[in-house]
């Protein structure tokens, strides 16, 4: 069980009732980082949830490719906000 309470299946569930949301902004690369997230080892085997295993920083039950999708995200959110964007258009997919 997660720290919110909830099962993995119920989980599973939240995230792909929340996939069907219209487009947000950094929408994909949102869900790829939470189904990295959610297939680790961090949340499978220990039972933390996805934002627990995150703020761990490089732990090794976290793969790398989380962590560059992390990263992604974070760019693709802050182009948002940058105002050199508004020519060269969103990072992110």
């Amino acid at each position: 069980m997660s720290a919110a309470g909830l099962t993995y299946d119920e989980e599973v569930a939240k995230i792909k009732a929340e996939k069907a949301k219209p487009g947000r902004a950094c929408q994909g690369l949102r869900e790829d980082l939470r189904e990295c997230l959610m297939q680790s080892d961090c949340v499978i085997k220990d039972g933390k949830s996805p934002k627990d295993c995150l703020l761990m920083g490089r732990h090794p039950s976290v793969p790398d490719r989380c962590h560059a999708l992390r990263q992604s995200f974070f760019d693709c959110k802050r182009s948002l906000i940058d105002m050199r964007t508004r020519f060269r258009g969103r990072k992110g997919y």
